[in-house]
């Protein structure tokens, strides 16, 4: 008997009656059933999350920003996510809510915080503190439920912050730009100042000049006033004696009137030098005086502070103090020495008309002898107070070397100011409103996530395919077998017939797996809609896959009978937690990693994905070849059974026959 006949009398004997039909019908497409439905259920589970009711809870007070504006984001919020309609939101109160999620209204509760816009705005005033939303969920209701508030709060997560990092960089890429126009604004002023300075420094320097020159005028007026009071003094000796030698009067009075004449002379000079000097001291007075006066502006607009001004003012008012003492002294010997060139003028005119009137010289000698001696002593007086200018003269001129100095290291500091800052403005970006705008959007977001894949499944169900599409034709062999015979024991008649035999009785039930293999195919493909890469290659490799799965379940059960069904059960049960259909293998435990690598459905789930998907083959034939060592593996064990049944009814048949 060959292979085929054993199979088509096995076929005829499960359709001989019409409840064998509808019971063949039924395991042919409890595969179909299995895969259809599941992945039908499951086909995008995402796509009509809108229809999840879920409920949040504002209870945000909102805050006021350092500027005076009114943040509420917990409104935002709620108004983002009523908008989205990517799920049933509803905005209730607390109470609401929990009642709602206490009776299945609502899979969760999403509650913002009152403190929530005020915690988000808490770092400008450098007291960060994180901005929390709150998660309720009741695992009671569906456990899946947390999971997927957790991925809209994520979300909800992802855009506050993207907006409030937005926001932010904004108002840093602003500051920037103030901070731009500031430091150039500051530069301008601050070469306005170094002009300023330069200004002054060379005021001072031209200060330092004249109070030079006025300290060499004033020692020559100190040389003119200590001759003056040595030519008083002789002039007092001289008409002392005078007066004691009248009888000589009139032939010395020509002389005398001569003399005099000549001091008048000399002292109207030194009178004018004198008044020269005066009008010197009060000019510089008054300019010093307009100086203070516009000093502190200048020094303002050039950028110092108060305390610097005023330090700068305090250090010139010492420098005015000598002056107005030499200006005072100048003015005083001033108008001494007017009136010495008065009284020598009176006493050149007195000695001519003594010399003309000699006869009333007796008399006025007397007088001019006392006039003398005031003349002396004023002119001395003069002198004293002529060396005390002549020191404040020296002092001014001192004053004023160390105001030109420290004039001269302020305008290098003020040019150097000047250039830093403009240097320091080319350095402080300036960016445009637009370029803001981009740059803040860019530290909003910084991270952005270009997707490229070999493979994509497209949709969830497309992506649980392969594994229940392998499990599927499992259960179908499985099924199967509950009626089918893995051997035909009375077609073993000789030893020649086991191969055949045990061929035979997989092939019935392996075209029966074909056609399970191409309805569930055809149902995944065009009832469920799940699109395919290689459809036609898939087909194939799933009749593989359903010959290789019938083998293995036909072997056990021609060698164990019911306990091979048993076995063949946990073994299903192994290659469902083994296989990496829903999760990556790599994160199974240690022991069903290794019964990965062994187990036949981990390489059909491999191979479906690989032609579902379109992804990389270079498995491919790796999972054909593991997929037929199983099933040429099976055979040979059906085939040792049916071998082992030869040699047990031949046994029997020789052991003679009891009385």
């Amino acid at each position: 008997m060959t292979a085929l006949r054993v199979a088509l009398t096995e076929l005829r004997r499960l359709t001989d009656t019409t409840f064998a039909k509808v019971a063949l019908v039924a395991m042919l497409i409890v595969p179909s059933l299995y895969a259809g439905l599941y992945l039908y259920a499951n086909k995008d589970p995402y796509a009509n999350l809108d229809g999840l009711p879920a409920a949040v809870v504002v209870e945000d007070r909102g805050t006021t920003l350092a500027d005076g504006e009114k943040l509420q984001v917990g409104d935002e919020v709620a108004a983002t996510l009523l908008k989205a309609h990517d799920l049933d939101w509803h905005e209730v109160d607390q109470a609401d809510a929990k009642a709602g999620l206490a009776e299945g209204d609502y899979a969760f509760i999403l509650t913002v915080p009152a403190t929530f816009s005020a915690d988000l705005a808490s770092s400008a005033d450098f007291t960060p503190r994180r901005a929390n939303l709150q998660i309720e969920t009741n695992d009671a209701t569906n456990y899946l439920a947390g999971t997927i508030a957790e991925r809209v709060v994520d979300q909800v997560q992802v855009s506050v912050a993207e907006q409030v990092s937005r926001t932010a960089a904004s108002e840093l890429l602003g500051g920037l730009t103030t901070i731009h126009a500031q430091i150039t604004e500051a530069a301008t002023g601050a070469g306005k100042l170094a002009t300023g300075v330069h200004d002054a420094h060379v005021g001072s320097g031209k200060l330092r000049s004249g109070s030079a020159e006025l300290a060499d005028g004033q020692k020559q007026l100190a040389d003119g006033t200590a001759r003056l009071a040595s030519g008083a003094d002789e002039l007092s000796s001289g008409l002392a004696t005078l007066d004691s030698k009248t009888n000589a009067l009139p032939g010395q009075t020509a002389e005398l009137a001569d003399g005099a004449r000549q001091v008048a002379d000399g002292n109207a000079k030194v009178a004018a030098a004198g008044q020269k000097a005066a009008a010197a001291g009060a000019k510089l007075t008054s300019d010093l005086t307009a100086f203070d006066k516009t000093l502190p502006s200048r020094l303002s607009a050039a950028g110092l502070t108060d305390e610097q001004i005023q330090a700068v003012l305090t250090e010139t008012a010492k420098l005015r103090t000598p002056v107005n003492e030499a200006n005072a002294t100048l003015q005083s010997a001033s108008k001494d020495l007017t009136r010495l060139s008065t009284g020598a003028n009176q006493v050149a005119t007195g000695a001519a008309q003594l010399a003309s009137a000699s006869r009333e010289l007796e008399n006025a000698i007397d007088s001019a002898a006392a006039g003398s001696k005031k003349v002396a002593t004023g002119a001395n007086d003069l002198n004293a107070g002529q060396q005390k200018a002549l020191a404040g003269a020296n002092e001014l001129a001192k004053g004023a070397g160390t105001l030109d100095d420290g004039l001269a290291k302020l305008d290098t500091g003020a040019t150097q100011l000047s250039t830093s800052l403009a240097d320091g403005a080319k350095h402080v970006p300036n960016p445009t409103a637009d370029q803001r705008k981009a740059v803040a959007q860019t530290i909003g977001a910084p991270v952005g996530i270009t997707s490229e894949a070999l493979a994509t499944a497209g949709s969830y169900g497309a992506g649980l395919a392969p594994f229940f599409l392998s499990l599927a034709l499992w259960i179908g062999g499985f099924t199967l077998f509950t009626r089918a015979r893995p051997l035909v024991e009375e077609a073993i008649t000789t030893k020649w017939a086991v191969v055949p035999v045990a061929f035979g009785g997989w092939l019935a039930p392996a075209i029966i797996g074909v056609g399970q293999a191409i309805l569930t195919w055809g149902i995944v493909r065009f009832a469920v809609g799940i699109d395919l890469a290689h459809p036609w290659w898939m087909l194939a490799f799933m009749v593989l896959v359903s010959m290789s799965f019938m083998a293995i379940i036909h072997g056990l059960m021609a060698r164990l009978g019911d306990s091979g069904q048993f076995i063949a059960l946990i073994l299903m049960v192994l290659q469902l937690v083994s296989a990496g259909g829903t999760f990556p293998w790599e994160t199974l435990p240690g022991p069903l990693k290794s019964l990965h690598h062994v187990l036949p459905m981990s390489y059909s789930v491999d191979g479906l994905r690989a032609l579902a998907y379109g992804g990389p083959g270079m498995h491919l034939g790796v999972d054909v070849a593991v997929l037929l060592a199983w099933g040429g593996g099976a055979l040979l064990l059906s085939t040792a059974a049916a071998r082992r049944i030869h040699l047990r009814n031949r046994s029997d048949a020789l052991e003679p026959a009891t009385a």
